[in-house]
């Protein structure tokens, strides 16, 4: 009777023991996989295309000076007639131009004292806009100002309130691609430090799309614009 007790704690030990040893290789096993896949690579990749600009707002702003109000109000409302038939000539659609409302001054009526100095007392401005998907007829419209000119209308030189702006709205149609590109050119750089590294390229850990920035190419070319964007993407390594 105490053999066969005897017998039986010994197969039970014996299977535990087998038990313990198998848990034990099968644990060592999945540590040794959990730590391999903590060998991660980050990388970025690129994507860049250069596009023109499918919108140009482009504001025309004069001013005039007289020594009585009508006569401002008059001046500008003339060459506001006068910039307007020039565009119009010039093949703009009317609906594209907006006047702005004239602003008009009185040197003498300012607070700082020096209204004197000036030979006539009022000043006034005024500006066209023009906000048009044409952005080559309005660089080509550009070059013709000098006609203006030559009309009696003097175009105040381009500043802070009044600059022609180029711009870019495409950008929706451009993501798709440029993600895909950007995605691709970051897996080759992971492949290429997998190789050299001689360890393989795993799944994706992490990615993360950067912004989507536009400026303009150069300073000489507002009209052609620099699309960028930038992805960060983590990769498993494995031996």
């Amino acid at each position: 009777m105490n053999t066969k007790r005897t017998q039986e704690a010994f197969i039970l030990g014996s299977l535990l023991c087998f038990g313990l040893i198998v848990m034990g290789f099968l644990l060592s096993q999945s540590i040794t996989r959990f730590k391999a896949l903590e060998r991660i690579v980050s990388v970025k990749g690129l994507s860049e295309r250069d596009v023109p600009a499918d919108v140009a707002i482009w504001p025309i702003k004069f001013e005039v000076a007289a020594d009585d109000l009508q006569s401002v109000v008059s001046s500008i409302e003339e060459k506001n007639a006068v910039v307007l038939g020039f565009l119009n000539k010039n093949g703009f659609d009317p609906k594209d131009i907006s006047v702005s409302a004239p602003a008009i001054i009185d040197r003498q009526a300012q607070g700082y004292g020096e209204g004197n100095r000036f030979s006539l007392r009022y000043a006034g401005s005024s500006t066209i806009s023009v906000y048009t998907r044409n952005v080559e007829l309005v660089r080509q419209t550009i070059k013709k100002l000098v006609e203006l000119g030559k009309m009696g209308v003097a175009i105040s030189g381009e500043n802070y309130d009044a600059k022609t702006e180029f711009l870019f709205t495409g950008l929706n149609s451009l993501k798709p691609v440029m993600i895909e590109e950007a995605t691709n050119n970051a897996r080759t750089v992971a492949q290429k430090f997998a190789t050299d590294s001689k360890s393989r390229l795993g799944k994706i850990k992490s990615a993360t799309q950067g912004q989507f920035t536009i400026e303009n190419r150069d300073s000489n070319t507002p009209y052609i614009k620099k699309v960028r964007v930038v992805s960060t993407l983590e990769y498993y390594l494995s031996d």
